[in-house]
């Protein structure tokens, strides 16, 4: 059995360890209040079974809590006073220098929290590691001196969660949607250089992903680009192309007509798209940011963004190149094709792809062939978005989600009167932990209703000190994003006030644990129907009118949004065992439900899971995704098609989740599977052909929170991925 140490180290369990601390607080008491050898051993061995059914690696603060809960249990209230002193002292001591220990495990790579901390980080790169240290004191200075103390406290014991403070004491924002068509269209900087209007669809391709690597490297979350912005360029290749053919044919004296002379052009135009898209996939891929790992980048498929005619065939040839490419995936250092986390894609299923006579159809069978084999594209209908994203004009649209879920709100420039999406962006996120909401109210509905409003003037509080973290912040931060056309086109100087306001931009809250929540407060899932979702859908409500409240208040759009926790959601469950105990069906696994998401255990086919979460996407407009969990789905692309025409009908925005798993010592290509590693409890992957458990060794992808992750996980996710059942 292994523990967490203050360092983030794991370490072997030593119970001896645990018998030595008792007898330092042990021999400072009178001797008729000493407790025997045998009293104290039999501690030890309680903490000892109580950390083996943990089936996680405890911390030391965790068998320290359960060493103080023992003492009590045995009366010994004198030797517990002294232990808990010490263990004040020593807290105090370290307190005055909190960031050295973790810093200097990150260096040694061997801090086991930060390994497990993000599925698309490799803590052992030096750029990684830079970025973790720089985190390690920002979180420091933001616990110290850039917070309320009562925040504080509330997100260290898990009841809410203040994303990124590693982060938060540079001013720096969430997520964003790039105006790429500013960009490229009117020229941008990058790096002091100024980038002309591009001359070719390549020149645009290239153009966009420095861009990105500049983007990612100001902010702190994904963001998304729209494919028909670069679509206009393809046009511009055909004309150069075309000129180029006629001048090469009268060179050589060659006589062709317009005809074979745009023949012979359209050729080039084809292999034009084919090494844009392949610069943008590998690029991506390859482009490190200042934090040390690929930029989030969504890539947006939607054909009715383009006008009909030209434009919009050439989207759709770069969006079946695009799909191409990745169905083919990316060779690893070994040369074998791999699924890659990034870019994310979505594919917008409408009228003129989602049906078997339709005219792109052809595109729309090929997403699904790719969903099957490397899990994106994921899917968002125009049909339920145009109903849900409506403007103060009565006008519905249907845009990309900014990364991986997150939704601006509908929004009409007062200076144009038409919408605009793109350019706009993410303040922030503070997430509440609606399960450890229902577990302080030990039942009392009213006492649940109560504490729940409680909790979001607190998240309120914690929103806001991000908002007033960006007021004043000058366009000088970012140049590329606030003064090059990315989100805006600022003077030197100008702050961003004006974009944090009237809607421009938005600021979330986030929530966690519908599903817990309702089974401690109603003892059912909250897909019951009688009681579990009508309770489900009124805290949502709930939230949602807190939001309302908030925008009116300050003239800024709060929106609700389906936290995708990661590495929070084994936090979150580590807090709740502390503070609640072990309550079954509550508390008794290593993480907590994301969002309004169905439980992992619990069975229900595919369609019925999309059309029950579709009610709780309308009551998450900040956020929101569902997936539906599946098997190899390659020999059965028919299965998938199904689905995705489901979700054209029934729900907003929604993936499958498949499997793309390779072994690199015996070279299988199935799922590799979660086992528990003999003699410590812990879970491990192993490859059920060769037995291969070397992680170093393995490709696994798994979609964790809306993106892809690649580098593994903490225990926490990794059981819950170990416990999805099928849906199909």
């Amino acid at each position: 059995m292994k523990i967490i140490k203050r360092s983030g180290i794991e370490d072997i369990f030593d119970a001896s360890k645990i018998v030595a601390a008792i007898c330092k607080a042990n021999d400072s008491v009178i001797d008729y209040e000493k407790l025997s050898m045998d009293q104290i051993e039999e501690i030890a061995a309680n903490v000892e079974n109580a950390c083996e059914n943990m089936k996680r690696s405890p911390s030391v603060e965790e068998i320290q809590d359960m060493v103080e809960n023992q003492l009590m249990n045995h009366r010994a209230f004198t030797v517990a006073r002294n232990y808990i002193t010490y263990r004040y002292k020593r807290a105090l001591v370290r307190k005055s220098n909190s960031t050295d220990e973790q810093i200097l495990s990150l260096l040694e790579c061997n801090n086991e929290e930060v390994k497990q901390e993000n599925s698309n980080k490799n803590p052992t790169v030096n750029s990684v590691q830079r970025d973790y240290m720089a985190g390690e004191v920002s979180k420091d200075i933001t616990r110290r001196f850039l917070l309320p103390e009562d925040i504080v406290e509330a997100h260290e014991k898990g009841m809410i969660h203040f994303h990124d403070a590693d982060y938060f004491a540079q001013h720096m924002h969430n997520c964003c949607l790039v105006n790429l068509e500013d960009m490229l269209q009117n020229g941008t900087v990058i790096s002091e250089t100024m980038i002309d209007p591009p001359k070719s669809f390549s020149t645009a391709c290239n153009i966009a992903t420095q861009a990105i690597a500049q983007i990612a490297s100001s902010q702190y979350g994904g963001q998304s680009i729209s494919l028909a912005h670069l679509a206009p360029f393809v046009q511009v290749s055909r004309e150069k192309f075309r000129k180029q053919v006629r001048q090469e044919c009268e060179a050589v004296g060659l006589d062709l007509d317009d005809e074979k002379i745009n023949d012979i052009a359209e050729l080039r135009v084809k292999e034009e798209i084919n090494r844009g898209v392949q610069m943008i996939q590998y690029q991506v891929i390859t482009l490190m940011t200042t934090n040390g790992q690929a930029p989030f980048i969504t890539v947006f498929m939607y054909l009715n963004e383009a006008p009909e005619g030209q434009t919009k065939a050439d989207l759709a040839a770069i969006i079946e190149e695009m799909l191409h490419q990745r169905i083919q995936g990316v060779k690893n250092e070994k040369g074998v094709y791999i699924t890659p986390a990034f870019p994310k894609l979505i594919y917008v299923l409408e009228e003129d792809n989602i049906h078997e006579d339709s005219k792109y159809w052809y595109l729309t069978k090929l997403a699904a062939q790719c969903t099957a084999k490397r899990m994106v594209p994921d899917y968002i209908s125009e049909k339920k978005m145009l109903e849900l994203k409506v403007d103060k004009n009565g006008e519905g649209h249907c845009y990309t989600c900014m990364g991986c879920r997150s939704f601006l709100t509908p929004y009409v420039d007062p200076n144009t009167n038409k919408p605009k999406y793109y350019g706009r962006f993410n303040q922030g996120v503070v997430t509440i932990n609606l399960v450890d909401v229902a577990c302080s109210s030990g039942k009392d509905m009213d006492k649940f209703w109560k504490l729940l409003d409680e909790r979001l003037e607190l998240c309120y509080r914690a929103l806001m000190c991000r908002h007033k973290r960006l007021l004043g912040t000058k366009s000088d931060v970012a140049p590329i994003l606030w003064q090059n056309g990315a989100l805006a086109r600022l003077k030197k100087g100008e702050p961003i006030d004006k974009l944090l306001y009237g809607g421009y931009s938005t600021i979330s809250l986030g929530y966690a644990g519908l599903c817990e929540c309702t089974r401690y407060m109603k003892g059912v899932s909250h897909t019951d129907p009688k009681e579990g979702t009508p309770f489900a859908l009124e805290v949502m409500q709930r939230l949602n009118d807190a939001c309302k409240k908030w925008k009116e208040a300050n003239n800024m759009d709060f929106s609700l949004y389906g936290t995708p926790l990661e590495s929070t959601t084994y936090k979150f469950a580590k807090n709740l065992q502390k503070r609640f105990g072990i309550i079954e069906g509550v508390t008794d696994k290593n993480y907590i439900t994301n969002s309004y998401h169905v439980h992992v255990t619990e069975e229900m086919n595919a369609f019925d899971k999309l059309k029950f979460e579709s009610q709780f996407q309308v009551l998450s407009p900040g956020g929101a995704i569902s997936y539906v969990e599946v098997p190899n789905m390659q020999n059965n692309i028919e299965a998938v098609l199904s689905v995705m025409q489901y979700i054209y009908d029934n729900i907003m925005y929604a993936e499958l989740n498949t499997k793309s798993d390779y072994c690199q010592v015996c070279g299988y290509d199935g799922e590799i599977q979660i086992v528990e590693e003999e003699g410590s409890g812990k879970l491990i992957w192993k490859c059920p052909n060769c037995g291969n458990d070397d992680q170093d060794k393995m490709s696994v992808a798994r979609r964790t929170c809306g993106y892809i992750g690649t580098q593994f996980w903490n225990q926490g996710r990794t059981q819950e991925i170990k416990e999805r059942v099928l849906h199909l």
